[in-house]
């Protein structure tokens, strides 16, 4: 059975993700805020930013700009 949460990206209601996929308190706010549906098309666009400014997932810097960029993404900050 789907949780079914409201999306805030969406803005509306969304199968919820099955966990968290992210550590720590964002992590929770992400599994009670975004949707599948959602967490994919950031998935997406983080594949995009990582393949166009030739980030390193394994560099501290570029995993704080790309936690940046989720936040702004998801949250519209």
């Amino acid at each position: 059975m789907s949780r079914i949460i409201f999306c805030t990206f969406l803005q509306r209601k969304a199968k919820g993700m099955d966990f968290q996929c992210y550590p720590g308190e964002l992590g929770k706010q992400i599994f009670n805020q975004i949707s599948k549906e959602a967490w994919n098309i950031w998935i997406t666009k983080q594949t995009i930013l990582i393949n166009e400014k030739k980030l390193n997932t394994i560099n501290p810097k570029d995993i704080k700009l790309l936690k940046r960029e989720m936040i702004k993404f998801l949250f519209k900050i």
